[in-house]
């Protein structure tokens, strides 16, 4: 057994569970937020029998593409940010940040 977390964006994080359940994988959804760009992100976590591994990491690839945004970045100062300007900045967003941990025990109770 391995526990697959996968971090996704917002945007990606429905359409990711509809096709995690039409193949029948289960999943857990937290919310949570990213550091850089402060945006929110999904957290899945998912146990995954250790032949499924590559079926799951796939159908994520598939999914979550990742793709190009402009972005105004905050005030890298803190306090009154008066005398700066921002400019809209192109980042890439999406994709997913996936991590595959070892079980040692799964218990269903």
């Amino acid at each position: 057994m391995k526990l697959v977390i996968s971090i996704v964006s917002d945007k990606d994080a429905h359409p990711l569970l509809e096709t995690l359940i039409q193949k029948g994988h289960r999943a857990t959804k937290l919310s949570s937020t990213g550091g850089f760009l402060r945006e929110g992100n999904t957290t899945l976590f998912m146990g995954v029998e250790k032949e499924k591994v590559d079926e799951v990491i796939s159908i994520i690839s598939n999914v979550c593409q990742s793709r190009q945004q402009f972005v105004t970045p905050i005030s890298p100062l803190p306090g009154p940010a008066e005398s700066y300007v921002p400019l809209p900045i192109e980042v890439t967003v999406g994709g997913a940040t996936v991590f595959v941990l070892d079980v040692e025990k799964n218990l269903k109770v």
